[in-house]
């Protein structure tokens, strides 16, 4: 079963298929996705204030 290369987690063959890279890499699961959007938000609204 495919897993995210940044969080360990397990994904799914669609998933992995869809999201990985050329090397078959998954940079990042919908956890760490989620994550990296929250972070961004924050770092957007940070510069803003």
């Amino acid at each position: 079963m495919p897993k995210c290369d940044h969080c360990g987690a397990h994904v799914s063959e669609r998933f992995a298929r869809v999201f990985a890279d050329q090397n078959g890499e998954i940079r990042a699961c919908v956890s760490c996705s989620a994550n990296a959007g929250i972070a961004e938000a924050a770092k957007e609204r940070a510069r803003g204030a």
